[in-house]
């Protein structure tokens, strides 16, 4: 129920070969967006009335910001969509990208960069927990429900992962889904 009322997001989790290793890339959002300056994302965004699927939107954005070729993504996977507790659903994919001519979005994207993936692998996130209490608001008809102003609401806690590597601090639902990709490998490897 109430599908319709969440905002809906693809992203693309970027895997670059450099010789023999694999890379995960990511972005740093502009310092000048609204919304979440400077902080380390995967390309995406929210799915726009031309995007035929959420695939399409992670694919489109991902061009946009990095300014490079559909061609030069291969390989898409979805990954387990998720729902954000404020009101998003993202859509995760997976996918090989060649950035032989990128020229990044400035407008967008602040800068780049790769970390091994061997890195997630071998390396659990640090996990912390973030408590939401719920607040009615001062109208709210309390005489209606058992206990009142005394009902016991339950809060609902989140988890938030964190990866630390050099200087740069991969947090959120970046991590998350780098967190998943890294387990389902795992599992793919009978590990």
């Amino acid at each position: 129920m109430d599908f319709d009322k969440f905002a809906q997001y693809a992203v693309l989790l970027p895997l670059i070969q450099k010789d023999d290793e694999m890379f995960v890339l990511f972005e740093i959002r502009s310092l000048q967006l609204r919304r979440q300056p400077g902080e380390i994302c995967f390309p995406g965004g929210k799915m726009d009335l031309c995007d035929q699927s959420p695939r399409e939107t992670a694919i489109r954005e991902t061009c946009e910001e990095l300014g490079i070729e559909r061609e030069h993504i291969t390989h898409i996977v979805p990954l387990d969509y998720m729902f954000s507790p404020f009101g998003m659903v993202i859509y995760p994919f997976v996918a090989f990208v060649d950035i032989v001519h990128m020229q990044i979005n400035e407008k967008e994207v602040e800068d780049v960069f790769t970390v091994p993936l061997t890195f997630f692998v071998e390396t659990n996130p640090q996990i912390y927990r973030v408590q939401f209490e719920p607040k009615p608001e001062d109208d709210f008809p309390f005489d209606d429900i058992p206990g009142g102003r005394e009902y016991n609401w339950r809060p609902r806690q989140i988890e938030e992962y964190f990866y630390y590597y050099e200087d740069k601090v991969i947090w959120g639902l970046t991590a998350k889904i780098v967190y998943h990709f890294t387990q389902l490998i795992q599992k793919e490897k009978g590990e």
